[in-house]
């Protein structure tokens, strides 16, 4: 499922007001952040994640990265916080727009 832009305009505005809820840091990507950030999503649907100064990874890669692995959507990354969006199975909270 790819977002249209107005989806992606709308989830944007959601997650305006919303707090980062991980950080990446120097130990970079690890299987438990990708674990924990996949249970997220589905109790969340939309979060916020940010890069810490001392982490290596670059914020587009790492959005990639765990948007691939956890199969959600890149909502929006800017400077060093990502957004991503997974439609919750169980826990549907976000009506997207058409």
């Amino acid at each position: 499922m790819s977002l249209t832009n107005s989806q992606k305009k709308y989830l944007r505005r959601l997650s305006h007001k919303q707090s980062p809820v991980f950080q990446i840091g120097k130990q970079g990507l690890s299987e438990n952040l990708i674990k924990q950030t996949a249970d997220t999503l589905e109790a969340r649907e939309l979060i916020k994640i940010n890069i810490l100064q001392n982490s290596m990874e670059e914020v587009d890669e790492a959005a990639e990265a765990i948007a691939s692995a956890v199969n959600a959507e890149i909502v929006q990354t800017i400077g060093s916080t990502m957004v991503l969006y997974k439609e919750s199975r169980n826990n549907k909270k976000i009506e997207l727009p058409k």
